[in-house]
Parts: structure tokens; sequence; C-alpha cells
């Protein structure tokens, strides 16, 4: 069976302009042009925007997708591994949203105590759910240095991506923490931890001077991390 651009279209939600894109670019081909220029689809043309769709709202851009269709040899082992991403994905966005919970239960809770100030005995859980691959969209600025981070952490296992997270976030809290308590930024202890997250990005490329001073500048000016 076979359907043409406008039927697929009302099916997916995706606009018959975006699926020429697709065709014209080799992501999602029609299974054939008919003689008056309209474009067919089959099931297997289906299955494949299906996986567009998925890695799509994943977060990943069409060149991304084109490596990781071009890469698979198996569709249905395919899919596996798109659920788990999205299983993964759920579970992220279900732990932000618990984050989020707590925090307006303890603003809550301090506002009916008449203060403006709550405890926070762990602050990393304010982070949790807060991966670094979003993180990492600020620093627009420097694909090369994104690029290698993105790429080195495909390479490490699910294990060792966990262990990378916990660590990061260790270290954000313990350079928190010593602005909290007002240790000037010159101090020995400050600068060990620079020094300390300057080390676990340079595990993927080493960042010039001049590269990580502006990074800084990036995160500080960022409106989503004030």
């Amino acid at each position: 069976m076979a359907w043409v651009i406008g039927d697929v279209a009302r099916m997916s939600g995706v606009t018959a302009r975006a699926l020429r894109h697709y065709g014209e670019i080799g992501l999602v081909p029609p299974a054939w042009v008919g003689a008056n220029g309209r474009r067919y689809y089959e099931e297997r043309q289906l299955l494949r925007l299906q996986q567009v769709l998925v890695l799509r709202e994943l977060g990943l851009g069409l060149a991304e997708i084109a490596q990781i269709l071009a890469a698979q040899v198996d569709e249905v082992e395919a899919l596996r591994g798109h659920r788990r991403r999205l299983l993964a994905e759920r579970d992220r966005l279900n732990a932000l949203a618990g984050v989020v919970t707590r925090t307006i239960n303890e603003l809550e809770q301090s506002r009916k105590e008449g203060t403006d100030m709550i405890t926070i005995s762990r602050p990393e859980n304010l982070f949790e759910g807060v991966r670094s691959a979003q993180c990492m969209k600020v620093l627009h600025g420097f694909p090369e240095l994104v690029g290698a981070v993105e790429g080195r952490a495909s390479a490490l296992s699910e294990a060792e991506r966990e262990a990378d997270e916990r660590e990061r976030t260790a270290q954000m809290v313990r350079l928190a923490e010593l602005l909290a308590v007002g240790v000037p930024a010159g101090a020995d202890a400050v600068q060990a931890e620079v020094d300390a997250q300057y080390r676990t990005l340079a595990r993927s490329r080493a960042a010039t001077a001049e590269e990580y001073r502006a990074i800084g500048r990036t995160c500080v000016e960022n409106e989503h991390w004030q």
C-alpha cells in the first residue's frame, strides 16, 4: 500500500514542505515519484519517518539523525535503541519534575513561616535531572568543543556516563559552597576547583585560556543559569 505526501502529512503531523525537504536531503525519500510528480510513500518510508520524528523529539539535529540512520543495520534493534533513549529521557524529565516539586514545596513552606530563606541540606539535589548534555547547549559559540565533549560522552558506557555526571555535579556543588561562604575567586581553594573543572573539560579537548574565560562569561550571562 502507498500513500501520497498529503496523506503522510496528515498522519504524521509533518508538513508536506518538511517531507519534501526530508526527501531532498535523503533522510526520508519517497518510495517513488509518479509521472505527475506526486510523491508516494510505503510502509518502510513511514517507519523511517517515525524514527526521524522520535530522534527529533530527543533533541537531535537532522545531520545527526542521518548519521544514525545510515549506521543502523537492523530496524528492530534500532527501534529498541530509540525506546531506551525515550525511556531514559522520560526518567530524566520525571526526576526534573520531582526536583521542581520539592523546590516549590520548600519555597511555599518558607513563605508560610514568614521567611525568604530555605534550607538546602543537599544542594546537589537542585541539579538532579539537569544533564551536561543540556548544559552544553549554552556553549553554542564553541562548536568544536561541544562536538568533542559529545563525542567523548557517546563513547562512554552508561555507568561511565553516570559517574561522569556525578563528578561534574560534585564539582559544581563544591564551587557553589565556596561562593556561598564568601571565599574570594583568587583563593587557592577556588582555583583548585576551577583547575579540576578545567581538567575534566580537557579530557575531551583542551581549551585555551581565552576560550575558558569565554566559556565562563557565557555561563554567567546565560539567563537559564541565573
